[in-house]
């Protein structure tokens, strides 16, 4: 990895650590200054890595500045000096040599402390998890707005109201008492979910497949596991959910970037190691009484990893999104149910299925039925295809598009 790819790279893998730590010791009240100081940590790396080229350990090296950053902040800041200092004056820490520490275990322990403390009962689901993808994630604005299908006002406003609620409420960044696990770890999965589809089917860059958010989600989740207090079903149900989509990674895009569809994929390319973990997970998952749309999607994607193509398989693919739409009914959901029941009962039922859900401003809708036309109906599958083309956000959709179209001549 070249110098221009890798402070993008760390970005994403440090930033959010590096702020979570921050976060757990400047609490909530003042949340602009553990987002400064993480971000004027990578401004110095990016002008003192292009004068004097990379350090030879970069991410200690950013660990480092943002130690002594946030060190300096508490010697001279003038909010620290006149109202937090006096505050602490009968405890016993000394916050001039306290230290800010940067270590594996606790950026772990901070990164779960903060997902529990985001993923609060007084804030709405939406704002929990918007502003867990912002402040614990590291997404930028517009990708938390293509994860919510708004926009970048609505979601600053949002973000900005969870803020003061939090900082209102005087929440405490802290793991939450056994009896709470269960009511906040919804919106942590949510979170989490949001974020490895995100990388999985990027919609906010000229790109298919973001390897670096996924697995960073798989890491959170983990986390979870780790924990004997948030190692439950659920969890492990979303862990063999991203391990069974993570073992197509290499198989799902070609040397350009350029995504593969799911029939045409090398199986070769398939991680047996991520199978056999999701297998794992997935057998853990089962022993709660509750089935819900982890469950569901990771048995689907479960089915995805077996390599014959057999009507047996499509066919339990399809009861499974039979049971996933009656207990959380999504247009996506939907239309990947429509695929399903074409490789199990032929293309004129799913047709039929597939132009009830109206799905008009969805590209990949208009790429099903494009493909579900070709060869019986060429004018109509060239038609849906040209509209996918016009809607299509992406480079890479683009192209393959425009590749599906020049197919369709040989009809």
């Amino acid at each position: 990895m070249n110098k221009n790819e890798l402070l993008p790279h760390l970005f994403r893998t440090e930033y959010r650590k590096i702020t979570s730590v921050l976060y757990r010791h400047f609490g909530f009240e003042h949340p602009e200054i553990a987002e400064d100081i993480a971000s004027d940590t990578f401004l110095t790396a990016a002008e003192t890595w292009g004068l004097k080229g990379l350090p030879d350990n970069p991410v200690a090296w950013l660990y480092t500045v943002a130690r002594n950053r946030a060190k300096d902040y508490l010697r001279r800041n003038k909010l620290f000096e006149q109202k937090i200092s006096p505050a602490l004056q009968t405890s016993e820490i000394n916050w001039e040599e306290m230290e800010i520490d940067l270590s594996d275990e606790h950026i772990r322990d901070s990164q779960l402390q903060l997902m529990f403390a985001i993923c609060q009962p007084i804030l709405p689901p939406e704002a929990q998890i918007g502003l867990a993808l912002r402040i614990l994630c590291g997404f930028g604005i517009d990708e938390i707005a293509d994860a919510f299908l708004s926009n970048k006002e609505t979601i600053n406003k949002r973000l900005f109201r969870a803020k003061e609620k939090l900082r209102d409420q005087q929440v405490k960044i802290a793991f939450p008492p056994p009896p709470e696990v269960n009511t906040r770890i919804r919106a942590v999965l949510t979170t989490l979910y949001l974020l490895f589809n995100e990388g999985y089917y990027s919609t906010s860059k000229d790109t298919t497949l973001r390897k670096d958010l996924c697995l960073e989600a798989m890491r959170l989740t983990y986390l979870l596991i780790e924990n004997e207090n948030t190692n439950l079903p659920d969890a492990n149900a979303l862990m063999a959910l991203m391990c069974f989509h993570a073992s197509r990674f290499d198989a799902r895009t070609d040397d350009n970037g350029e995504m593969i569809r799911y029939d045409e994929q090398d199986t070769s390319l398939w991680n047996d190691e991520l199978i056999t973990r999701g297998n794992y997970y997935l057998n853990t998952a089962s022993k709660g009484t509750d089935v819900n749309k982890y469950h569901l999607e990771a048995a689907i994607a479960y089915w995805h990893t077996v390599k014959a193509d057999t009507v047996k398989k499509w066919e339990s693919i399809l009861q499974l999104y039979n049971r996933l739409l009656q207990i959380n009914y999504s247009p996506i959901a939907a239309l990947n149910r429509t695929y399903a029941l074409y490789k199990a009962r032929g293309k004129q039922e799913a047709i039929i299925e597939a132009e009830k859900l109206q799905l008009n401003d969805n590209h990949l809708y208009h790429v099903l039925l494009g493909h579900l036309y070709t060869g019986t109906d060429t004018p109509t599958a060239t038609r849906h295809l040209q509209t996918a083309l016009k809607l299509a956000k992406t480079t890479t959709e683009k192209s393959r598009i425009r590749k599906d179209l020049e197919k369709l001549t040989q009809f």
